[in-house]
Formats: structure tokens, sequence, C-alpha cells
């Protein structure tokens, strides 16, 4: 009896060692199935053609330079290209090339020569990413239809993806690099591998402390990059931006969105198999996307320029997004389908709602705002992160001022696209820059700022931006601030000082394509301007575009209205990049402060989405008041909204009207709503990122019966002291507002 038991327990445990395992290998199959059937797109049998025909007779196309493997060149990702498009060509059932004996006998004598001298480039991206990714999608397409020996000869190459590769850091590659050693694994049929790697992708979805917030400085290794520590500040930050780097440079919509393009497209692959990615990883990526790319994205459609590096100098960096990633994440989660599903629509161009926001990414020194109508935004740098990324691989190679509170302004979001092979990177939108004739050379583009003051007030609908700003290439400093409202925003500077003797020193306001004719007034008269370049004193707004320049004080401006030549190959030198000449209609306003200035000021108020006739006709200095614009306290109020804020760069006291005082004892940014003279909300933040708590004192001018009184100042005064405790640790240099 005992002995039969064994038997059957012997049988059972052997059945169901026989279900896992067809569980998995049908799991296994399901998966290659989506994997497969995503990389098939279709190809041109124009294209096809070209490349079957031009082939020789070793295995080598004659337009590749073979000998070239430098970061700027390795034109063998062609070679690798055209094996793939001939692959899903040969898999293609409805392709007129379907299982072709010359297509199949091309494709295995190109990868055989690849194969037989596995080209190195000196760029490791291409070595452990690009390569092995057109190596295994050509042999997951060609499947059994390869010789077995070459798959063996093509694995080493493929195997440089791997999740314990040098290339495989925390962050973007690693998601990347995993995910082409789980197709390799699905091709070779290996389920405890892919099993592995799937939760490697899997638990790459989190969130990082960054060591610039941890320790306040970045750790150097002797070839002064950063060294291993910088693996803790890789990945999606706390404020759901995005470092790919020990720098602190915003990476959100470049590596950032290809680690999030990566780990959706997992998610759907393995989508309702043993292999599923939990609810709780799906709903942190959604979060990532909707709250750090897509408030990072014009109408979560356009990239936000401020937000681009060294990617802008390629053509079309600045097209917009496509419905796939919302439309993936709405398929795998009904979590936050509502606002999903309202970014599909704007992505689709249909109507969708757009959420109005004031976000500060305090990792990463970005504001961005987003109305119904437009949308702008601010960069800057600080002792926390560099000004920009490096110009690797010659691409970027004029992006040094970039940094310096560039803000960009989008009302249709394609105001710049593609303008920056014309551009004058020494004017760019919002900052305050030295004329150099020459620019500085690449390799003195990235830096980490030199000041401690640099941050934003935000409670999620309005905010205000202090920028403590010294350049990092000469002398100047200037205090530069940016307050935020639902029709407009005002930029104030204060302490423009700089000791060179020959660069005059100009804050540009927008340098953008020309689209309409600007219009000028100035000295109570409407002038239409003639192309070129022209100083137009007493100026009173600006009209371009869509978009007014409106200054309170009749000011000095410059406005160029002009076509401007240049080319690609001047701001990145790869091999690809083109040489030829364009042309192209640019508007630019700015003013010169000229050389050697000492303690100069700058005041203005941007209006977007207006018309000439709404300029004409309102009185924007009844709806804005500038009540400070000093080197030490900079401060507006809008009149219609009760919202006031106020930039304390140190310790000091405000009259906000005739009946309140306001006194913070440290520097800090405050934004206060009042009804009346009632004070509703208070919204505080710490850009040095080191007080405990912030102390303020509201003074009330109040007369017997406690009403405000307005006639003398000698009588009672009532006042209120609060204070705040700070956020500190990741959340150092966010917003606390209290609700009174």
């Amino acid at each position: 009896m005992i002995n039969k038991i064994r038997v059957y327990a012997l049988c059972l445990m052997c059945l169901l060692s026989h279900l896992i395992l067809f569980s998995n290998e049908l799991d296994l199959q399901t998966i290659k199935k989506r994997v497969v059937s995503s990389i098939l797109d279709p190809v041109s049998n124009n294209d096809v053609e070209k490349i079957l025909s031009s082939i020789k007779d070793n295995g080598t196309w004659p337009e590749i330079d073979y000998s070239d493997v430098s970061r700027e060149g390795f034109l063998h990702r062609f070679h690798a290209s055209n094996i793939l498009t001939l692959a899903k060509s040969y898999r293609t059932d409805s392709s007129r090339f379907f299982k072709k004996p010359q297509v199949k006998n091309t494709i295995i004598k190109a990868l055989k020569h690849w194969a037989d001298n596995d080209y190195i480039c000196d760029n490791w991206w291409y070595n452990q990413i690009g390569i092995p990714d057109l190596m295994v999608r050509i042999c997951l397409l060609m499947n059994d239809d390869l010789p077995s020996d070459l798959i063996n000869e093509l694995q080493p190459i493929i195997n440089r993806a791997n999740v314990n590769a040098q290339g495989a850091r925390p962050g973007g590659d690693r998601v990347k690099i995993a995910g082409i050693e789980a197709k390799n694994m699905l091709f070779l049929d290996n389920h405890e591998n892919f099993k592995h790697v799937i939760k490697v992708i899997e638990n790459e979805i989190k969130r990082v402390p960054w060591i610039g917030d941890t320790f306040g400085y970045g750790f150097r290794d002797g070839e002064g990059g950063f060294g291993s520590r910088e693996a803790n500040g890789r990945g999606i930050q706390y404020d759901n931006s995005f470092h790919h780097r020990g720098d602190g440079v915003n990476n959100t919509l470049s590596y950032g969105l290809g680690y999030a393009s990566a780990f959706i497209e997992w998610a759907v692959f393995v989508d309702d198999t043993q292999y599923s990615f939990s609810n709780s990883k799906i709903e942190e990526l959604t979060d990532y996307f909707l709250d750090g790319i897509c408030k990072t994205s014009i109408y979560g459609k356009f990239p936000d320029p401020g937000a681009k590096n060294r990617s802008m100098s390629r053509p079309g960096s600045l097209k917009p997004f496509n419905p796939d990633m919302p439309e993936k994440l709405l398929s795998l989660s009904d979590y936050r389908k509502k606002e999903l599903r309202s970014i599909i629509n704007l992505r689709q161009d249909k109507k969708g709602d757009i959420i109005s926001h004031a976000t500060y990414f305090r990792h990463s020194e970005h504001f961005t705002f987003q109305r119904p109508n437009f949308f702008t935004s601010v960069r800057m740098y600080s002792t926390r992160v560099h000004n920009m990324e490096e110009p690797y691989n010659s691409e970027g190679l004029m992006n040094h001022y970039r940094g310096d509170g560039a803000n960009h302004i989008s009302i249709s979001g394609d105001e710049y696209f593609d303008i920056w092979p014309v551009y004058d990177y020494r004017k760019i939108p919002g900052a305050t820059i030295a004329q150099n004739d020459k620019m500085p050379t690449p390799k003195e583009i990235t830096k980490l700022g030199h000041t401690d003051f640099v941050g934003a007030v935000t409670d999620g609908t309005y905010g205000a931006v202090a920028f403590d700003f010294k350049t990092l290439s000469d002398t100047l400093t200037a205090r530069k601030s940016w307050f935020f409202f639902d029709t407009e925003f005002v930029c104030l500077g204060a302490g423009i000082s700089a000791d060179n003797d020959s660069d005059k020193i100009v804050t540009t306001l927008n340098q953008t394509l020309l689209r309409s004719q600007p219009a000028v007034f100035s000295n109570n008269t409407l002038l239409e301007l003639k192309p070129g370049i022209e100083k137009i004193d007493n100026t009173s707004w600006v009209f371009q575009d869509g978009i007014g320049y409106v200054f309170p004080k009749p000011t000095t401006v410059y406005v160029k209205n002009q076509q401007e030549s240049g080319s690609w190959w001047r701001i990145n030198k790869q091999v690809t990049s083109s040489k030829e000449q364009i042309s192209k209609d640019v508007f630019a306003i700015w003013l010169d402060h000229g050389a050697k200035p000492k303690n100069l000021s700058y005041q203005y108020i941007v209006k977007p989405a207006t018309t000439i006739d709404n300029l004409k006709n309102s009185d924007i200095n009844e709806a804005i008041s500038i009540l400070s614009n000093t080197p030490y306290l900079q401060a507006v109020k809008n009149n219609d909204l009760g919202i006031y804020q106020v930039v304390f760069y140190k310790g000091g006291t405000i009259k906000l009207n005739e009946y309140l005082e306001l006194t913070s004892t440290t520097p800090g940014i405050v934004m206060l709503k009042i009804d009346g003279n009632n004070i509703n909300q208070i919204s505080v933040s710490d850009p040095n990122r080191e007080l405990l708590q912030m102390q303020l004192t509201v003074s009330a001018k109040i007369n017997e019966q406690g009403e405000h009184f307005s006639a003398k100042w000698e009588k009672r005064e009532k006042q209120s002291h609060i204070k705040i405790n700070m956020p500190v640790g990741v959340d150092a240099g966010s917003t606390v507002t209290l609700q009174l």
C-alpha cells in the first residue's frame, strides 16, 4: 500500500512538473510572438531592392566606410540596419520577398561578414546596445532559417548586452540592455535566464535618492567624471525628473523617455503571463509618465525645448510625441485612466483636457508652467547640479548658455522646431549673457553651478522662480526671477554686474522662428518693422506670433526680424550631419545692458496667446504691480488674483499694501493668496535647502475696532508670527503650503 502511494505521488509530481514546463513554454511562446510582431513594421520594397542589388560579394555595402569606428562615425550601424530591413521583408507573409532564397542568402552573407570582423565602435553604446539590439531582432525574425554555426558566432556579439555589462548602469541604459538580453533569451528558449532578466527590468522602476541632495556635492573619479557612487542617483528622482548620470542634469526627455518606453514595452509583452509586472510598478511608472514626462511637455505632446540637451542638435528633436506610450499604459491598468485618455487625445490632435500646472523639478532645477493656451519653462543650475549635459559624440557643441535661466515660450508647440542650425547661442530666451565674439570651446560647456539660492515656490497652480545667477564662463552676476499667473508672467532682473571691459551684456526675451510680422508700440505709435535689426527707444510693448512683451516703463529694446543661415554640422559633428547651408526667418528681442554693467536691472511682462488689439486695449499695470526689484528682494502682485510672490535673497521686510507688511528672518520664496486683507494661503520654499524652519511675520495696521486702518502708520499694529517647518532630505527645496 505504501509503495502504491509513493508511486502515485511520484506520478503526480511528474505530472505537475510537465504542467509547469508546458506553462512556461506556452508563456514564452506567447511573449515571443508579441516581440516578433512588434519588430515587423512595414518596409519599402524599393529599399529592399536597393539593399539586395548593392551588396558586394564580401557581404558589405559600398556606401559604408568600414574603417571609421569613431564616435562620430561608425556607419556600420547601417550595415546592421540593412540586414534588419531584409529580415522584415523575409518574415512578412504579405511581402513579395517573403521567404525568398535570395533574401535569405543575402542576410546570411551580410551577417557572416559582421561575425568575421566583429566591428567595435569607440562609442560603447553601439557595442552594448545599438548593435546587439539589431542583431537579436534579426535572429528573432530569421529563427531557424539561420545556420546554427552562424548563430553561435553571433551570440558573443549579442551577449555584450547583459545586465552585468559596464553600460548596464542603473537607470535608462540598464533597462534597455536588460530588454535586449530578454529578447535573446526568448530566441534561445532559455526560461530561467529570461525570468531573471524580466525581474531586473521590473525592479528598475523605482525612485532613487540623488547624491547631490544627500551629500550636497558629487563624488568625482580620477578622470574628472562622476564615480561609482553616482549609481545611487541614476533614474527617477523623487520629484519625477530623471537623472542619467551623477551631474544632476535633467534627462527626462532623453534617457528618461527611453527608460519609460523600454519598461512599458516589456510590461505589454509579459502582460497576462506568469511574468506580468506588479500593479504597483505599473502605477509608479504611470506617475512618472504623467507627472514627469508629460509635465515637461507642451500640452503633453511637444518636448519642452528647455529640457532638451545635446539631442537638440539633431534634426527633428522637437517633433511631437505619438500616443503609443499612454495607449500601452492604458491597456495595462485603469490607474489614472482619465488623464491617460486625455494625453492620448491631445497626441491624436483630438480634444483633450489640458491640465494647468506649475511644477518645479527641484532635483534638476527645472520649472514648467502650463495653461490651456500656452506653456513656458525656466531652466537653471546651482551648486547641486551641472548646467548642461556634456557634448558627447560631438553633439550639442554650442550649448554653453542653455541652462542660464532659459525661458522658452510656446503657444503652438513648434515655435522652435529645427531652428538650431541658424540660432544665435549667445541669445537664449530668458538668459543674461555676455556677447563674446567667439563661443567658448565645447570642452567648457559642462560645469557645476556656483550658487545655492536656486529654486521655486509653487502650490501646483501658480509659482515663482528665483535664480541667484553667476555665469560659469566670466564675471557676470545677476539676481533673476519669474512670477507666473494665468494670462501672463513677470520677469525681473537686478544687480546685473560684470567686470568685462569689452563684452556687452544682454538679456534676451525670446529668439524663435519668425512666423508673423513683428509690431512695436513706441511713443504711442504702432510700428511695423522692416527686415533687419532695429534699436527702438521708449517701447511700451512688442508683439510677434501671438506673444506680447510688455514693459511697465518705456524701455529701449532691440528687435531682430530677418533671415539667418547655418548648418547642422555647425552644432553636431557626426559624420551624418549635413553641411548644407540652410536659412530660416528668425525673430529675436533683447535688452542691452552695455559693457561692464554695475548693478543694473530689467523688468518685463510676457503675455502669451494674446493679440495686438488686446495689448492696445489692456492696461497691464492695473493687473500687475511690481513691488520690488533689488538684488535682495524681488516681489510682484497680481491684483486680479490677489496673489503676492516674494523672493527674499536675504531676510527682510516688504510692504505688501497700505495695510500689510511681510517680514522673513531668512532667505526664501513666499507666495501669499489674499482676499481683501485676509491671508488665506501661504506657500514657502527654501532654495538654499538648508533651513529646518522659516519664520515669517505679518504686520497689519488696524484701528481701535480691529479693522484695517489706512490713514496713519502710528496707529495700532497687529503682528502674526508664523513658523513653518521645512522639508529635508529628498524633499528639501519643495514647497510647504498652509491654508489659513
